[in-house]
């Protein structure tokens, strides 16, 4: 609540008021100051500054089906990857501040980025552009959605539980790639996933996983800002020693296969790097609207939207919440101002993340940073936007960032988002064994979208044949169908090829 002068004139008239700032960001009506808003910004921006390193990791290491890498080429080029996020990080971040005047910042999804990489480039036929394609569709049927008030729909589809039991799930599944890429845990068939290489922890990169993983566990238990950024920084610092010494090189030789079990996993920690080049921006507009729909049939693109969009729209929400309950921003009767402008600008960062090549791109929960260090309003965003646009020159530091030195943020984003667990009523079966199946097969199948559907399906059929019709709504009814009609798709398609 905002306490106005007895006289009745408005804060921003006063001689003493920023003008223009305090007016068009309604920083006096919501008890700020420019000062605490320049503050909260920072402090959000230092709280996931690690985007910029950790994404291009994510989306910038993976090839398409075609064997090419994002923004072209058969070699991954991170620094394009860094150069892009923070370009488009930036650019979303500001326009949030703008439309929606609420401090969340905008950058890519790190469990819809997963979801890009291991469960839809993946498919046979897949491209990087073909699939940043799919993330503009679903940021059009977002906005729409938003547009009309369809959204209480999308709402009304999903059980609040299998919501939840899809954020821990996709939980599990970024923990697990993370130590996979770390070479924590290795598949060398026969026994299956084991520790490490051979059953045991050998070599200085996976002791750096553990220095940066134990690092990180302690800074965020003890409430440290920053704590991910400093556990990267700080595990990179030691491997540039390590490497420098020991000259340990990398795991793979040219021909791809492993050479040295002991070597560095996804790149080698140098500072042999061009630092005065200009940003490479070449994975801007690396985006085909409709090469999904011919590469991998109608279906199982229409699952791929359908997915991100699922995923995007409660993240959104969940975020909005958290930041206005720890910035207080919510009026009196517990209402967000502008959540449909927010909602709009949402949106517009999942067309934006898509045109862009960096993947969807919503609110981050670690925004809630920031308001909790004073930020009120979308002021805060335009300073962390700023900031972002600033660590474009700085791409070229995405190479030196040794897999072993991010992958543990990967293990505590899985685990925060693991906690969310408790919400789910494990005494109910007929929502509990859904959730459970969500949550179990998207780690077991290696792949989000089976998770979900997974899910879907067995919820469908424990409420159909238990006679609750009316339990299920035609949405997902509909969907769980589709999802039926996905995991045959394979032999489906032998069929109608041989008919």
């Amino acid at each position: 609540m905002s306490s106005q002068p007895s006289s009745g004139v408005r804060a921003s008239d006063s001689p003493n008021s920023p003008g223009f700032l305090d007016r068009f960001f309604e920083i006096s009506t919501r008890n700020s100051s420019v000062g605490r808003e320049v503050r909260g910004g920072v402090a959000t921006f230092f709280s996931m500054a690690y985007i910029v390193i950790l994404n291009p990791l994510i989306l910038g290491t993976v090839a398409d089906s075609a064997g090419e890498f994002l923004g072209g080429g058969d070699i991954p080029n991170l620094a394009a990857v860094a150069a892009a996020t923070s370009l488009v990080s930036g650019l979303l971040t500001i326009l949030m501040g703008l439309v929606g005047n609420f401090p969340m910042a905008v950058s890519s999804s790190l469990g819809l980025s997963a979801l890009l990489t291991y469960g839809i480039v993946a498919l046979p036929g897949m491209t990087w552009a073909d699939a940043m394609g799919l993330v503009v569709i679903e940021g059009v049927i977002l906005l729409i959605l938003v547009l009309t008030g369809f959204r209480t729909a999308i709402f009304n589809a999903v059980p609040a539980q299998l919501k939840t039991a899809i954020s821990v799930g996709i939980g599990l599944f970024i923990a697990m790639i993370g130590m996979i890429n770390a070479g924590f845990i290795s598949y060398e068939g026969g026994p299956g996933f084991q520790l490490g290489m051979g059953g045991y922890i050998s070599g200085w990169p996976l002791i750096i996983f553990l220095i940066a993983l134990f690092a990180l566990f302690v800074m965020w238990a003890s409430g440290v800002r920053g704590a991910i950024l400093l556990s990267i920084i700080g595990a990179t610092v030691i491997a540039l020693v390590l490497e420098a010494v020991f000259a340990i090189g990398p795991k793979t030789g040219d021909d791809g296969e492993i050479a040295n079990e002991h070597g560095w996993g996804l790149s080698v920690p140098t500072l042999d790097q061009e630092w005065f080049t200009l940003p490479d921006l070449s994975v801007l507009g690396s985006f085909n609207v409709l090469g999904s729909w011919q590469h991998i049939g109608i279906v199982a693109a229409a699952l791929a939207v359908f997915t991100m969009l699922l995923a995007n729209f409660f993240d959104l929400l969940g975020t909005m919440v958290a930041v206005s309950k720890t910035g207080g921003i919510e009026d009196e009767n517990g209402e967000i101002p502008h959540s449909k402008r927010i909602m709009v600008a949402d949106a517009l960062g999942a067309i934006g993340g898509g045109m862009g090549g960096t993947s969807s791109n919503s609110g981050f929960i670690e925004s809630t940073v920031g308001a909790g260090d004073g930020a009120r309003t979308g002021l805060a965003n335009v300073v962390t936007g700023v900031l972002f646009l600033a660590t474009i020159l700085l791409a070229p530091l995405a190479g030196v960032i040794p897999t072993e030195a991010a992958a543990p943020t990967l293990v505590l984003v899985g685990f925060l988002m693991m906690q969310q667990i408790t919400q789910i009523d494990w005494k109910d079966l007929e929502l509990a064994i859904p959730a459970y199946m969500t949550i179990v097969m998207m780690p077991f199948s290696y792949s989000i979208t089976n998770g979900i559907g997974a899910g879907f399906v067995t919820f469908v059929i424990i409420k159909l044949v238990r006679g609750k019709f009316r339990e299920v709504h035609p949405l997902m009814l509909l969907t769980s169908v589709l999802f039926a009609v996905y995991f045959i798709s394979g032999p489906l398609q032998d069929l109608l090829g041989a008919a």
